[in-house]
């Protein structure tokens, strides 16, 4: 869709759009709701690349995302959408954080390497949204314990500062919960990487 709705368009229209799409991927009672919008908002402008509406959003567009709030908001549906309205060059993959762990118990520290790295050719993209950061638990590999997330965040901070990499996060993790999972290293180094667009705390669980 990017493409064809960059020249014109509605936010209204858009999101009418992605409704139609969630309804495809998650059935007929999506909805995306009009309390959500001004996250949406931000989400379709930075994702369309709107300089004018990032700027009003004080968003950078440089940074990846990090879209926070409490379970069951939508923010894992809504960032599988934001893949249709993303250009070529800036499209992502959706991988949870739990999945990662598990890959780290079956085959250790090239794993760290997989995501920390940029891509190796045209058809493996290289930019990452670690869907549910905090959900995955420190693990051992032959006896050695890894936070696996904090050293992929971190390898991927030193390339964010080299080659601009992007990185995109979803979490229900406040601040200070990030900073007590993964370290002030991790926590700074999020500051850098990435924009905080925040569901309201009260945000009802919609599954």
């Amino acid at each position: 869709m990017n493409e064809n709705i960059k020249s014109h368009y509605s936010y209204t229209e858009v999101i009418n759009w992605l409704e139609q799409k969630g309804v495809e991927l998650y059935g007929n009672h999506f909805k995306i709701l009009e309390t959500d919008y001004p996250i949406v908002y931000k989400l379709i402008a930075y994702f369309l690349k709107e300089e004018q509406a990032c700027y009003q959003f004080n968003i950078d567009l440089e940074k990846g995302i990090l879209l926070t709030g409490p379970i069951g908001c939508g923010k894992t549906s809504l960032m599988n959408l934001m893949k249709y309205l993303t250009a070529t060059e800036h499209k992502f993959i959706v991988k949870p954080s739990r999945d990662i762990s598990f890959e780290f118990i079956q085959e250790g520290y090239e794993v760290i390497h997989r995501y920390s790295k940029g891509k190796l050719n045209q058809s493996e993209p290289r930019t990452y949204c670690f869907d549910d950061l905090g959900t995955e638990n420190n693990l051992k590999y032959f006896g050695n314990e890894c936070n696996v997330m904090a050293e992929i965040l971190l390898s991927r901070y030193d390339l964010f500062i080299s080659k601009k990499l992007q990185t995109h996060i979803t979490t229900n993790l406040s601040a200070t919960e990030i900073e007590t999972h993964y370290g002030n290293r991790v926590r700074s180094r999020l500051r850098q990487m990435v924009n905080l667009i925040a569901y309201d705390k009260a945000t009802p669980d919609k599954r």
